[in-house]
């Protein structure tokens, strides 16, 4: 069954951008999506990127300018500097792959949109258990895994980054279909024509 390769991190706003419009689009092609959660600081060191901290002034001007845009053209409620960013997005990046792995049966997709919202909507810390139990609880899986899922999580978290790196991925979100990238919240309507087979 063909797939999509979705890496991302719960920490970036682009991902709470995308939202569910790549569950959704996964869904009306009949194809699979497998989150790849990793850490974008070491994707960055290792692809030439710089963390926001590192930005030239007029380059972190633009990125909140276009936060402000994008926020309002998909109608999505965002706080521009929430109270917890930065945070380690690590434990609820090993929470994602937990719950992907347990094969419990709770919702995946809500998962990761209940973690970014979290962050950029109603401004907790994701990088706290009791946050990440919630988030778990909520969307159908067994808030233990926040604890019982560390190792399993943080060995995959380290392998994903060094698949990223050698697959081409160099920001987050980016979407793989084959041997076709795909980078950014933006880029999805793309990815849709790819799919379609117009692209």
């Amino acid at each position: 069954m063909k797939h999509i390769d979705y890496y991302m991190s719960p920490l970036s706003p682009w991902v709470h951008m995308a939202g569910l419009r790549p569950a959704e689009l996964a869904a009306r092609h009949g194809l699979e999506i497998r989150y790849k959660p990793l850490d974008p600081a070491a994707l960055f060191a290792r692809t030439g990127g710089l963390m926001l901290g590192e930005r030239h002034e007029s380059r972190q001007d633009y990125r909140m300018q276009e936060l402000r845009r994008q926020s309002r053209k998909l109608g999505l409620p965002m706080v521009l500097k929430p109270a917890h960013f930065p945070t380690n997005p690590a434990p609820a990046s090993y929470a994602i792959i937990a719950a992907q792995e347990s094969g419990q049966g709770g919702d995946i997709h809500a998962l990761v949109q209940a973690l970014t919202r979290a962050c950029w909507e109603e401004e907790r810390n994701i990088a706290e258990d009791d946050v990440i139990r919630d988030c778990l609880e909520r969307t159908g899986f067994d808030p233990g895994l926040a604890m019982s899922g560390l190792l399993t999580g943080a060995d995959i978290y380290g392998r994903t980054l060094e698949v990223a790196v050698r697959t081409g991925v160099f920001g987050v979100p980016f979407f793989v279909v084959g041997e076709e990238k795909f980078w950014g919240q933006d880029r999805i309507d793309d990815l849709a024509l790819h799919l379609e087979g117009k692209l």
